[in-house]
């Protein structure tokens, strides 16, 4: 067993939540996975039910207890969009760790910390979600993350939302039918464009990963030459760049300050939304600096919760991070 002071991370995504343990040397001792603690809809119960069997297994596979770690910090999603829960989320991890050594927040922060070793800078989050969060001299702002229904744009939802309004005019006569079209009808298998309606509002009940998903769809049509769904890709890139920008206005980050961004989450494996991206957020002045994130967000959680006990790991001990944990 480590003797240093040791560290959890949880980040709690949309689809599952992931759980580290790491110590001041930057040894990752051990990781795992649960289901997602994502509540809405389901309700605060489903929080406490899957922290309380996850966290001692991952430190059971550290050979330690609960009690033993110094710190930690729960990334929740959706954490602060709902005021009025703040206080009971607050409350849970004291339940499952015995001690009051940790920190609660958006799991955005976790991405953030990863992608940037917990230094100041913005990280943009792009999964089924958007919205970018950065920290500078201790302070930190968020933009985006308002959810599908009115934003979230440049999100793994937010590109599948296009595509399927462009197959709907495709399929309507509004537009010139494109691959889109018959990449869409093959996926999906429809035996007529309107069935399309049942299937996602009825029989899908509009998941919002289900549709989100339909986001590889439309990579795949603007794969195959269809000029709307590269458009719809570009975009996305523009769109996810305006987050960062509107961050660094909040943390008053001056014209000639560098501003260190990076990038979490599964749209930016699209390599054109990387493009697009990386293009829109350097021609928003010579002082963004665009770099590869360096640590996957479960543990940017773990060297979150470090920080906060005031006990920063090093840049050796980020370094061996990123060589035994690379980005996801």
């Amino acid at each position: 067993m480590s003797k240093e002071p040791l560290f959890l991370g949880i980040d709690g995504g949309g689809t599952k939540t992931a759980l580290c343990i790491i110590d001041r040397r930057g040894e990752r001792l051990a990781a795992a996975q649960a289901p997602s603690i994502y509540y809405f809809g389901t309700g605060i119960a489903l929080v406490e039910a899957v922290l309380q069997s996850a966290v001692p297994a991952v430190c059971a596979d550290a050979g330690v207890t609960p009690q033993e770690i110094e710190h930690a910090f729960v990334g929740y999603p959706g954490y602060g969009e709902a005021s009025g829960d703040m206080r009971l989320l607050d409350a849970i991890p004291l339940k499952v760790l015995g001690h009051n050594r940790y920190t609660c927040g958006n799991d955005m922060v976790c991405g953030w910390a990863g992608s940037l070793g917990a230094q100041d800078g913005i990280n943009v989050v792009s999964g089924t979600g958007s919205m970018a969060y950065g920290e500078r001299n201790g302070h930190g702002a968020r933009a985006g993350g308002w959810g599908e229904l009115f934003g979230d744009e440049g999100s793994g939802y937010w590109i599948a939302a296009a595509g399927l309004a462009a197959f709907t005019h495709m399929s309507d006569g509004r537009r010139e039918p494109g691959p889109l079209l018959a990449v869409l009808r093959e996926h999906l298998n429809l035996s007529q464009d309107h069935d399309i309606v049942d299937l996602i509002l009825n029989q899908w009940n509009g998941s919002r990963s289900k549709v989100a998903a339909l986001s590889k769809v439309v990579v795949s049509a603007a794969e195959r030459g269809d000029d709307c769904a590269r458009a719809i890709i570009e975009n996305a890139g523009h769109e996810l760049a305006k987050l960062v920008r509107a961050v660094a206005l909040q943390l008053g980050f001056h014209e000639d300050e560098r501003v260190c961004v990076s990038y979490s989450g599964g749209v930016f494996s699209i390599e054109a939304v990387l493009s697009s991206f990386t293009e829109a957020t350097t021609c928003l002045g010579p002082s963004y600096d665009v770099r590869l994130p360096m640590l996957d967000p479960v543990t940017g959680a773990a060297l979150y919760a470090a920080k906060r006990a005031g006990l920063p790991l090093d840049d050796a001990a980020i370094f061996k991070l990123t060589a035994t944990s690379p980005p996801s």
